[in-house]
């Protein structure tokens, strides 16, 4: 039995707090030098899409007041409601959706009046965002000059926000790793090297596929698989001259890569028997800067290095990997807090076959999983790993043409939905990604088994 268990993390909103997912804000200065015009657009919506995904971040709280770029439909928010048992809930849609949405309510008059309305006369009211972006620094110093006082529970102080974009960039952690090697031993990355220019770099990249056979090339802070390039034995030549070639001639096809450092590392080979070869661990920083572990996970990770969702119970990791990941975790964490960061983050590592665990990247906001986490401790409490076994996909695409809604889908998937007595089945935590032909689900199983098989039933229904 393993002695290490999830702490319990008292997380109630007041009534007083607002919630607001800005789920682009957080890699805006790169969605900003995505040189395809309808890629950039399609980036965000999607992010738009997905944001009704954070109503199941805050399962365990009693009054949610959310600021979303999409409505929420009336059935959906039921379904919430009934699902976790809560009686209030109120979503606030700014006119207009740029992406930077701090930004859009800034400039929406009814939205500010219904903040200043919420802070009654006290004048206090609690923002908690997706991410410590700029433009919600920007939106929390308006407010402030306003004559509110406002409070960030689960932010950094303005003068330590830094700590987001730092750390949670691939040039962030490496700098800390290497800072790091004599305390912390096994907080090491993949073999790499941090430059800019997209000619230096595709001259480093050639030189180390040529000699290891494999090199990954990674911009400084990507989204969703994007600004991630594999190179894979046989993908390239294995001439140098040919290789450096193909390389420049992909960068070029995308101006953040002139934008930010690049990182270039040595591909490594992944062993799928430890968590998928995907480990990662998530933690929060209370306001008073303790670090708190909150779960560990096996990812489930596409060809391309795009993350899908996860694998959550105790046995997805055995004793040994768990205490090395979450010893690097809590280190990072107080390293993390130390500068001022608060608020949550994950470690991200890949496990490979020569038994090494590599850190790849910090996530320093919620992340991918914050939302299963939430959910798994309402409905199961906070030994949650220990009594389900849990998958979670956040961009499942239907693979016919056939379009769902909300109430459609449900009908279908009706054999296999989440049952509160049986406690097993299948969540959905958005609906207006269906717009998108796409879905976001949790499944809940009794054992690993058992949830594949729902998964699997999911997979024919559909």
């Amino acid at each position: 039995m393993k002695t290490k268990k999830p702490s319990e993390v008292s997380n109630q909103l007041p009534k007083t707090t607002i919630f607001i997912s800005n789920l682009s804000e957080d890699v805006w200065p790169f969605i900003k030098n995505m040189s395809d015009p309808i890629e950039r657009k399609n980036e965000i919506e999607e992010n738009a899409y997905l944001a009704d995904r954070d109503l199941f971040s805050l399962a365990q709280e009693s009054r949610i007041i959310l600021i979303t770029p999409k409505k929420v439909s009336k059935p959906f928010l039921d379904y919430f409601k009934n699902l976790f048992n809560i009686k209030k809930v109120d979503i606030l849609v700014p006119n207009n959706h740029t992406g930077e949405i701090c930004k859009d309510i800034l400039k929406d008059k009814k939205i500010i009046e219904k903040i200043i309305k919420l802070a009654n006369s006290s004048n206090r009211i609690n923002l908690t965002p997706y991410s410590t972006s700029l433009q919600f620094l920007e939106l929390v110093n308006f407010l402030n000059k306003k004559g509110l006082k406002v409070h960030t529970p689960e932010s950094p102080a303005e003068e330590d926000a830094w700590t987001v974009n730092f750390f949670g960039s691939k040039s962030g952690i490496r700098q800390l790793a290497q800072q790091s090697a004599r305390e912390e031993p096994d907080l090491y990355m993949p073999n790499g090297y941090i430059c800019m220019g997209i000619e230096d770099a595709a001259r480093i990249a050639a030189k180390k596929y040529v000699k290891e056979n494999g090199v990954v090339l990674k911009t400084n802070k990507g989204h969703s698989g994007a600004g991630v390039l594999i190179f894979r034995p046989n993908e390239l030549s294995k001439n140098y001259q040919k290789a450096e070639k193909e390389i420049l001639r992909i960068l070029k096809l995308d101006s953040y890569w002139e934008k930010f450092p690049i990182i270039i590392e040595s591909l490594i080979n992944i062993n799928p028997k430890i968590a998928g070869g995907f480990p990662s661990v998530e933690f929060k920083i209370q306001k008073n800067g303790r670090v708190d572990f909150l779960y560990f996970c096996g990812m489930r990770v596409t060809k391309e290095g795009v993350f899908k969702g996860m694998e959550v119970n105790d046995n997805v990791i055995s004793d040994r990997i768990e205490t090395q990941i979450m010893d690097t975790g809590f280190y990072v964490g107080e390293k993390y807090a130390q500068a001022g960061y608060r608020g949550y983050f994950d470690i991200d590592f890949v496990a490979s076959k020569n038994g090494k665990i590599f850190t790849t990247e910090s996530n320093v906001r919620r992340t991918g999983g914050t939302h299963v986490f939430h959910m798994a401790s309402k409905l199961f409490g906070r030994e949650f790993l220990y009594n389900t076994f849990i998958l979670s996909t956040n961009l499942f695409s239907f693979s016919d043409k056939r379009k769902y809604n909300f109430k459609s889908l449900k009908k279908v998937l009706s054999p296999i939905l989440y049952d509160k007595k049986k406690k097993e089945g299948i969540i959905i935590v958005s609906e207006n990604l269906l717009e998108l032909n796409k879905l976001a689900y949790v499944i809940f199983g009794k054992t690993k088994k058992r949830a594949l098989e729902i998964e699997d039933k999911m997979q024919k229904l559909l």
